[in-house]
């Protein structure tokens, strides 16, 4: 194997221990420990400790804080701790964990300074246009740029000695480490691309991701470990890690054996108490469901995200009238990416575990001319407007007149965000109203175009719209439709907040999911594609509208894109539309109340969507702890409190077990992520989240630090998952799955998906089916097709059961 080929193979061996990082305009939730999920968790956070100097797993107080407000049951604590091994007294393994000890060593002058000026440089290059002056030669690539520049850099000892090192990375690095055995260079690269762990998951996400930046400024891996090692031979730094001062973590307590870690176990039955409640709930009413009548033909149809969020909003929609509400993924399906009337890029509106198949962009439609005209006129005007505001801004000539006549318009302007955000926002929306939205004159195209000038194909066939459509309505078990199917995407409003996106729709890669939810409605409405769905025996009534929405997550309202919507439906549509309002009220009330602002509902929530200085405009997933998978009726009379991802599925209208896979492979994997994502920037807000938005300063457009330079943080910050710096508001729990199918059809689905069944045999999530052929009992996974029926005895391998039955003791 020639050294080239060691080298690469090695940088990709060690980049596993690094998550994804997105960049801010489009944050999406992971796992940020996804290349550790083929070991068991408590291994994978061990490991994940010592590489990133962090906490894995819950403090003692946190756990303390659950115990004494009765969310871990304790016969459950007991019994989890007797399993393996500990003293079976609570109090007593508080104390144990309270003794545990993180020693470090503060040593690392030298490395922090390699860390300094690297990130220099890395956000120098990476700058997606918000710099006035970009850093010379980019467009050559990372490595090359660094080459050519930074031998100019004072703050770097002999730095000319940059210019001798080889124009190629994979060859500077080979330079570099002559001295290195291969056998270390895994090593190595892990320790340097852990050093950095945020700018180390945003050019590994780029420069796999692709799209316009990447292909304008190239960076690589290879390249950035080159300036990287480079730096630190300069500075003197150890480029191996073994020379470098160590580290010494004592995670629990010193002498214990036992096959798991204390915290574990009160993970365990931490989650275990949470899922014992929600499990319970789910069969009980899957006997009440399966005796239930057909009921008639509802008021209206609803399609929400199986976003958390979604559940308090479908609560009180329900309470309303006679709606059915439905949960399914928030991209509904369609992998696109999306192009705004006058969006200068297209965005993926999709899971980043699924890649964009069509290229969808809005387009005016016939007869808008002039909404179209006040539109542009309005938007020029802005556009304008803002230039001219920041080149005034910026030129040393004007400056000081430019204080000097705006000054006093400025301090207004500024007093009346401060003192009066809602106010404020109220006049700015007012003038919003005065002009068109772009929905109001545009229709997304999602006709076929085989002249398209893009790189993924522009527009669905007939084919690919009907499989849309159908595999929705499969997923969700649909047999009956309203004269109204609302598909409801969702988006959050914050005046001033970098993670924005965050609150946004994660099945949409971080972005608003309306778009996705006017692209089905626009399927849906093709009278070529309705008649294909009746072929293939979907029942759609000739007076059924299909059209789109878009929940604002942040103060409840729902806006509906209706413009299409016959005059016949005119009095379902208002009616549709007072209920929303009554619902919005009860949701945004309930919303106010978690966060202390009790009794303020809807004009409190919009006070923090307006108010440039709210920290926490909305909680966003926090407290996610359970995906139910099954009909509404299973969960409709009980409140979840905003827990729980609701997708629907009706296992009656599945035979092949198609639609669950699906939701298995898909919505179940990206939870999870969500859950992690959650529950690691709990555990550790510094290392794993992005620490306080106080003291954060955007960079580049692509991320945010703490302070004024290091690395950039990865996740989300503690106003997010946090009430108060040593208080979390986010339980940390991973996810419990409820599914209500027959247990041999979700026993076939994990035989075929290895990668479901090493997710569940390693811990980072748990798994529960209600079985509605086996008196709507409850089987729990325990690892390698295994089951144990909730409450009632050993184990049962599933391959010894016969289908649809699971043995008793």
């Amino acid at each position: 194997m020639s050294t080239e080929t060691q080298i690469r193979d090695s940088i990709e061996q060690a980049a596993t221990a690094v998550g994804d990082v997105w960049p801010l305009h489009s944050f999406v939730t992971a796992n940020p420990l996804s290349g550790f999920e083929d070991q068991p968790f408590h291994e994978a956070v061990s490991e994940a400790e010592e590489l990133f100097d962090a906490d894995g797993y819950p403090s003692a107080e946190v756990f303390r804080r659950a115990w004494e407000a009765g969310q871990i049951a304790p016969d459950v604590l007991r019994a989890e701790l007797a399993d393996h091994g500990y003293d079976t007294d609570p109090e007593t393994s508080l104390e144990r964990m309270d003794a545990a000890s993180t020693d470090t060593d503060d040593e690392q002058a030298v490395e922090d300074e390699v860390d300094r000026l690297l990130t220099k440089w890395l956000s120098s290059f990476l700058d997606q246009g918000q710099a006035e002056w970009p850093m010379p030669n980019r467009e050559q690539g990372f490595y090359a740029a660094f080459h050519a520049v930074a031998r100019h850099d004072g703050e770097i000892p002999d730095s000319g000695a940059i210019a001798d090192l080889p124009d190629d990375p994979v060859d500077a690095l080979e330079h570099l480490l002559a001295d290195s055995p291969a056998d270390r260079l895994p090593d190595v690269f892990e320790h340097h691309l852990t050093a950095l762990p945020g700018w180390t998951g945003y050019v590994k996400q780029r420069a796999a991701d692709g799209g316009d930046w990447q292909s304008a400024y190239p960076v690589t891996l290879a390249g950035y470990l080159a300036a990287r090692l480079t730096l630190a031979d300069l500075l003197g730094a150890p480029i191996d890690p073994l020379d470098a001062p160590g580290t010494t973590r004592t995670v629990d307590p010193v002498g214990e054996t036992e096959d798991v870690p204390l915290r574990e176990c009160w993970l365990t039955a931490w989650e275990a108490s949470y899922r014992e409640e929600l499990v319970d709930a789910v069969s009980d009413a899957s006997e009440s469901h399966a005796e239930a009548d057909e009921g008639g033909r509802p008021d209206a149809q609803l399609v929400f995200c199986i976003d958390t969020r979604s559940e308090i909003l479908r609560r009180h929609l329900e309470a309303t009238g006679d709606y059915d509400t439905h949960g399914y993924a928030g991209f509904f399906g369609v992998p696109m990416r999306y192009e705004g009337y006058d969006a200068d890029v297209a965005v993926d509106a999709c899971p980043p575990i699924v890649d964009a198949q069509h290229h969808v962009a809005d387009r005016p439609t016939k007869g808008a001319d002039d909404a179209q005209a006040d539109y542009d006129r309005w938007s020029a005007t802005l556009d304008a407007g803002g230039k001219l505001l920041a080149a005034l801004k910026k030129n040393a000539a004007t400056a000081f007149s430019f204080v000097e006549t705006t000054g006093s318009g400025y301090g207004a302007a500024l007093a009346a965000r401060t003192l009066a955000p809602a106010r404020a926002a109220g006049l700015l929306d007012a003038a919003d109203d005065r002009t068109p939205d772009d929905h109001e004159f545009c229709a997304p195209g999602v006709d076929y175009n085989p002249d398209g000038v893009h790189e993924l194909r522009e527009g669905l066939t007939l084919d690919e719209k009907v499989e849309y459509a159908a595999t929705a309505f499969d997923l969700m078990g649909w047999e009956t439709f309203a004269r109204l199917v609302v598909f409801t995407g969702h988006a959050s409003e914050t005046a001033n907040n970098p993670f924005d996106s965050s609150l946004d729709c994660g099945a949409c890669a971080g972005n608003p999911g309306g778009p996705s939810a006017r692209v089905l409605a626009a399927i849906c409405n093709d009278e070529a594609v309705v008649e294909e769905l009746r072929e293939r025996g979907f029942d759609v009534p000739e007076d059924t509208v299909f059209l789109a929405g878009e929940h604002n997550t942040t103060t409840d309202a729902v806006t509906l894109y209706a413009d299409h919507v016959p005059e016949s439906h005119h009095d379902d549509l208002e009616q549709l539309r007072t209920d929303l309002g009554t619902a919005r009220e009860g949701a945004a009330a309930e919303r106010a109340a978690s966060m202390d602002a009790e009794g303020a509902g809807v004009r409190e929530t919009e006070r923090r969507a307006a108010d440039w200085a709210e920290t926490r405009p909305e909680w966003g997933l926090a407290g996610n702890a359970g995906f139910v998978v099954g009909p509404r009726d299973l969960t409709e009379g009980t409140d979840l409190d905003g827990r729980a991802f609701l997708h629907s599925y009706d296992w009656t209208t599945d035979p092949d077990g198609d639609a669950l896979a699906a939701i298995m492979a898909g919505p179940m994997v990206v939870t999870q992520w969500i859950n992690s994502q959650y529950y690691f920037a709990t555990v550790d807000t510094a290392v794993f989240g992005s620490g306080s938005k106080v003291t954060h300063n955007p960079v580049g457009n692509v991320g945010v630090y703490q302070g004024n330079g290091g690395d950039l943080m990865t996740g989300l910050p503690l106003q997010s998952v946090m009430a108060a710096d040593d208080d979390p508001h986010h339980q940390p729990l991973r996810l419990s799955t409820v599914i209500h199918a027959p247990v041999d059809r979700v026993t076939d689905v994990l035989a075929d998906h290895e990668e479901l069944t090493d997710l569940l045999d390693n811990g980072w999530l748990s798994l529960t089916v209600v079985d509605p052929t086996q008196d709507h009992r409850a089987f729990h996974y325990e690892g390698e097709l295994a089951w144990t029926a909730v409450s009632e005895g050993p184990a049962v391998d599933a391959a010894e059961q016969t289908a649809p039955t699971v043995a008793d003791d």
